[in-house]
């Protein structure tokens, strides 16, 4: 089977809600938690999750941006496998709230209810570099430019 575009494969990771950002702490430690992403995955590699500025995981991605994300969706009614998605990418703060508008879905307002005027909000934008995925058929890399 041909390996997966990287359209193909933004639209099968923007169906999957929940991911696991993994950020480097100092002292070479690596931390992991769970991020949602809304959907909000785009063609060219970039994924978008809103945070709290004052938290370890912005603090570790301003002195390294190198991040990952790991997805991962169960197999389908009919017995087809999931996927699992390992993405390899830089990650940046961004803090302009023109940005929040356009990123921002209702369903923030659980972890967020002042909307994007909530004190302390940032967007945190990942551009990936490199994704590989396995989904019980193919495991192929995918390069983003």
């Amino acid at each position: 089977m041909a390996a997966m575009s990287l359209e193909e494969l933004s639209e099968k990771i923007r169906k999957i809600d929940f991911c696991m950002l993994s950020t480097r702490e100092a002292g070479d430690g690596i931390s992991t938690r769970p991020m949602s992403n809304n959907g909000d995955v785009e063609y060219d590699g970039d994924s978008w999750f809103f945070s709290f500025e004052d938290t370890r995981k912005v603090a570790a991605i301003g002195s390294d941006p190198r991040v990952s994300l790991s997805l991962s969706a169960p197999p389908s009614l009919l017995g087809k496998p999931g996927i699992f998605v390992a993405i390899d990418g830089r990650a940046s703060i961004i803090r302009d709230k023109a940005m929040f508008e356009e990123h921002w879905v209702a369903e923030l307002e659980r972890w967020f209810p002042q909307g994007t005027k909530t004190p302390g909000l940032v967007l945190i934008k990942v551009h990936a570099g490199r994704l590989e995925y396995w989904d019980g058929e193919d495991n192929e890399v995918v390069t983003v430019s």
